[in-house]
């Protein structure tokens, strides 16, 4: 099967205990920026965050750029990343041994009979939210074409964790004072208050040798409508970015603008009426204005314009010091489950995976419309489109000078 030049797509590998993370990028145009800063500062992002466990202070995470870009540029080659791992042991077994008792809510016993082993080991490690270090690393690609290309900005934060919810609301002419107090927060909220509440759940629950879960949103600005398409279910961009947030490990649930308040609510009340100003025709909604988003900026599979706005929901992590009734698979008698280093809380590291995850399938939506082999080829793309779009509608009377009789 042949993947088009123009599919903005990636590709993962590596266990969390091995060597080292490979991250590999297909489709990017010549002519793109790779900020390794950009890069190695989102992966600082995932590492930080109240609540996380013991690895994060072994690892500083950072690139190797290993094929796809000369000087800082990309090449219109596949770009490859290193992330290397400094804390390897996979094939230590006094370090590393065998795990005979499957921990619940994680991929231990599915793995296990689904390979034929009662070692949950190698499940384990290749299940481990540590490949999201190299999926922040690929995806930050599709976030800084996104950027330089497009003029499209993304967002993340945590809205909660357990019953700590911050309720400021988040607009574009607000970013760059949302993204600072997502920087000053121990939990990449929005606020002080909820931050030390949020602080105090996750100190509670090392007390009790539990963990907590909580929601992620992501916030993606300037979009004009028609990214995605109606005509395919799987390139529906509402569906897309949906499997890639669940993709992202402990995910349960996603959701787009109003979510699954929408059964709650008549129709009249769900579906954002349009208007049109001619003021803003120049702005990536084209001139098309809401008064509300409560469709998250999709409708029909494709943007609409308004603010894409998606919401994930992280279950608590799946190891606990407690440990939980499990099986030990050789002698199949019940014993606890087996401890393995963790966090106790991961959801501000999960906010930056989503951001990220959320940032490249809507970098490929654009890619496939707008695609060319460079960067200037694809900007040139992408504003023809606008000034067409802006000129609607269109005098389809005449035919148009190019036409051999």
């Amino acid at each position: 099967m042949s993947i088009p030049s123009n599919r903005l797509t990636y590709q993962t590998a590596g266990e969390s205990h091995g060597p080292g993370l490979v991250a590999t990028i297909l489709g990017v145009p010549a002519g793109l920026t790779i900020d390794v800063g950009i890069i190695n500062g989102e992966l600082a992002r995932r590492q930080g965050g109240y609540g996380r466990g013991g690895r994060q202070k072994l690892e500083t995470d950072a690139i190797e750029i290993l094929t796809g870009v000369r000087r800082g540029v990309s090449i219109g080659a596949p770009i490859t990343f290193l992330v290397q791992n400094r804390d390897s042991r996979l094939d230590d077994l006094e370090r590393t041994p065998p795990v005979h008792r499957p921990r619940p809510g994680h991929a231990d016993l599915a793995g296990s009979i689904k390979w034929l082993t009662t070692d949950c080991r190698e499940t384990l490690e290749r299940a481990s939210a540590r490949e999201t270090a190299a999926r922040v690393a690929a995806c930050c690609v599709g976030r800084l074409m996104l950027k330089e290309i497009f003029g499209v900005e993304v967002f993340g934060f945590v809205r909660s964790i357990l019953d700590a919810r911050t309720d400021v609301e988040v607009s574009h002419d607000r970013l760059g004072k949302l993204i600072e107090a997502r920087n000053a927060s121990q939990t990449y909220t929005l606020d002080e208050a909820t931050t030390q509440k949020q602080c105090g759940i996750i100190r509670q629950a090392k007390v009790d040798r539990d963990t907590v879960g909580g929601d992620v949103e992501c916030h993606v600005f300037g979009c004009p409508p028609g990214i995605g398409s109606s005509m395919n279910w799987y390139d529906k961009l509402d569906a897309r970015i949906a499997y890639a947030v669940m993709g992202i490990q402990a995910f349960k649930a996603v959701q787009l603008g109003l979510g699954v308040g929408c059964s709650h609510r008549l129709g009249s009340q769900v579906h954002d009426p349009i208007e049109y100003d001619v003021s803003k025709i120049n702005e990536p909604s084209l001139g098309f204005v809401r008064c509300s988003n409560n469709a998250g900026g999709t409708e029909g599979g494709m943007s609409n314009g308004q603010p894409i706005v998606v919401t994930g929901t992280m279950k608590p992590i799946a190891t606990l010091l407690m440990g939980l009734p499990s099986v030990d698979l050789n002698t199949k008698e019940a014993e606890d489950s087996q401890y393995e280093r963790s966090d106790v809380c991961a959801v501000s590291a999960a906010s930056v995976v989503m951001e990220h995850v959320v940032a490249f399938e809507v970098a490929g939506a654009f890619m496939e419309k707008f695609g060319g082999d460079s960067v200037i080829e694809t900007r040139a793309n992408y504003e023809s489109f606008l000034e067409v779009a802006r000129a609607l509608p269109l005098d389809r009377t005449s035919p148009p000078d190019s036409v051999i009789t």
